[in-house]
């Protein structure tokens, strides 16, 4: 299990949407070097994610997992999506109140990190990957994240638990 590690990638890549929103607001007020240091760190964020799911597709142990239930877990977006376009409705990149930003982002990534809400990352969704809740026949409901489209919950996956209550499909 990599709890830490995969909590912080995954909020990270779910965050890297308002890094590249700042970045354009920046490009297109000819704040170059903002725009670049925003985009720079969206960047890395996802890359960053891509690598740890690599990493732990190879090396976590994989297990037998049957679900009791499924549904879609990236449907509630709607908090994201508007922190991802608030960017946006500045008037000016240079007169954005950075003291009231940062922590604003800084504590919305926490409670996502913490919160077990990072579970809407369009990046990700834009890789392929799709994010379900699927309940165990124990009645644990786990984050689900997978290349394939689940519509049953007959299939047994092949899993590898990354978090405490995120499993990643090792196929």
């Amino acid at each position: 299990m990599l709890s830490g590690i995969a909590r912080l990638m995954l909020t990270a890549s779910s965050m890297a949407p308002i890094g590249f929103t700042y970045a354009w607001v920046a490009f297109t007020q000819n704040e170059k070097v903002v725009a670049v240091i925003a985009a720079s760190f969206s960047v890395i964020a996802v890359i960053s994610c891509v690598f740890t799911i690599s990493y732990a597709k190879k090396f976590l142990e994989r297990m037998n997992f049957k679900a009791a239930a499924v549904e879609a877990a990236d449907k509630e977006n709607i908090g994201f999506m508007l922190l991802y376009l608030l960017p946006l409705f500045t008037d000016k990149i240079n007169t954005l109140n950075w003291q009231l930003w940062i922590p604003v982002i800084g504590i919305f990534s926490v409670i996502t990190a913490t919160g077990y809400s990072y579970h809407f990352n369009p990046l990700l969704g834009l890789m392929g990957w799709h994010f379900y809740k699927v309940e165990s026949t124990d009645g644990v409901t786990f984050v689900l994240i997978t290349k394939k489209h689940l519509r049953t919950a007959a299939n047994k996956l092949v899993v590898g638990q990354l978090t405490e209550y995120i499993l990643l499909d090792m196929e």
